[in-house]
């Protein structure tokens, strides 16, 4: 499973896995152990199962393999304290105070700014003849994206582009690289927040320190993990779903024209269904991040020991067939589509309507500008990041005409 060859094509060891092992114990790459899940039902009802916690001080094999189940460089305690490494009552908390922020209001009105980031990264290279979609619009768009939305200044912005340069780099190797980005990140975060208590604006930091309950309010440093993990959940994905779904459409001309009919329409109601159909056949999270069972319990008939780290195969639930008609199958107008590219409970992703937006705006400007669009690479020669839990190219190369 930890080979260069699946990463580039995982689904059928996954399916395998659903049919003869849908609950399967592995050793990582890292060295920790744990359990694998693969069919759709019984990934919904871990999803949502309070009995497997969030929080990596239930993993049983100490505090050693705890700093290999994070998210890459993330060892300081005081970034720990986010949405997807905590339990309620902690998480029902934070998720109230950042839901309060993270309004469907701000992403709506967000839309012309998004749409505004598109355009321009679409400028910067519409006169060549060939163009990397991952590094040149796929991988800025979020980034400049979420910075704008958190009230990062945009004389800052190229930095924040740099760490997370860093972060994607390095996420599959050695952590130093990583455990640097996320140090000045963190620093940057910490100073910014500081800054803006004393000069409130109409931007989500702003936002998550006047958000309160009662009475209560966000720590700097909760606010400093609560930004840093709205930035590193909020953009690798929206690279992925971007680059995986602009590849498999350059790969199926049929599909392509399906995408490129709606975009000519403007219909944006069937570029959202388009959009989820991606989410489904291909999506930017492959493995839901970490759980750890409190107690011993079961899953899929399968006992899981207290303590042992359980990873939820998206991936391969979303291809089940015992929940998607014909799952291997891209159909673009698929309506019965309850996927679980943004997890499923309590842990619902709170920036999925952001990436939905943020992924139809991208499609749409691209294939506006560049209708004929096409791949300029041998799949074969195209390369995976390494990594457990994201799925996503290092590059996508095009012929814009």
């Amino acid at each position: 499973m930890f080979t260069w060859e699946f990463a580039a094509d995982p689904y059928p060891a996954y399916a395998w896995l659903r049919e003869h092992a849908p609950v399967r114990r592995t050793t990582l790459p890292s060295g920790v152990d744990a359990w694998l899940v693969t069919r759709y039902a019984d990934a919904r009802q871990a999803l949502a199962d309070p009995r497997l916690s969030k929080n990596p001080a239930h993993h049983g094999e100490g505090a050693h393999a705890r700093g290999k189940v994070g998210i890459p460089g993330e060892r300081n305690a005081e970034l720990m304290t986010h949405l997807l490494n905590i339990d309620p009552p902690d998480h029902t908390r934070l998720r109230r105070l950042v839901s309060a922020a993270f309004t469907p209001r701000r992403i709506a009105a967000f839309e012309p700014r998004v749409t505004e980031l598109a355009d321009r990264l679409v400028d910067a290279f519409a006169g060549a003849e060939r163009a990397d979609l991952i590094h040149e619009f796929a991988f800025p768009l979020p980034i400049y994206a979420i910075c704008d939305l958190l009230g990062v200044p945009g004389a800052d912005q190229d930095d924040f582009r740099d760490w997370a340069g860093a972060m994607i780099r390095h996420s599959g190797g050695p952590r130093g690289g990583v455990a640097r980005a996320v140090k000045k990140m963190r620093g940057y975060l910490l100073e910014l927040i500081h800054r803006k208590r004393a000069d409130l604006g109409d931007d989500l930091i702003s936002g998550l320190i006047r958000a309160s309950d009662h009475g209560e309010q966000l720590t700097e440093n909760e606010a400093a993990a609560m930004a840093f993990i709205l930035l590193f959940a909020g953009f690798e994905t929206t690279i992925n779903l971007v680059g995986n779904g602009l590849y498999a459409l350059l790969r199926d001309p049929v599909r392509m024209a399906v995408m490129r009919g709606a975009v000519e329409r403007g219909d944006r109601e069937a570029l959202g269904v388009a959009v989820e159909e991606l989410l489904r056949w291909d999506g930017p999270v492959e493995l839901a991040t970490w759980r750890f069972a409190r107690e011993e319990l079961d899953i899929g008939g399968q006992r899981i020991g207290t303590g042992e780290p359980v990873l939820v195969v998206l991936a391969a639930a979303d291809r089940d067939p015992r929940r998607f008609a014909d799952p291997d199958t891209l159909d673009l107008a698929r309506r019965d589509n309850p996927h679980l590219g943004f997890g499923h409970g309590i842990h619902y992703c709170v920036g999925a309507p952001l990436a939905r937006m943020e992924g139809r705006i991208a499609f749409e400007r691209l294939l506006t500008r560049f209708p004929d669009l096409r791949l300029d690479a041998d799949p074969a020669d195209l390369r995976w990041r390494g990594g457990l839990i994201m799925r996503g190219l290092r590059e996508l190369p095009v012929a814009l005409r």
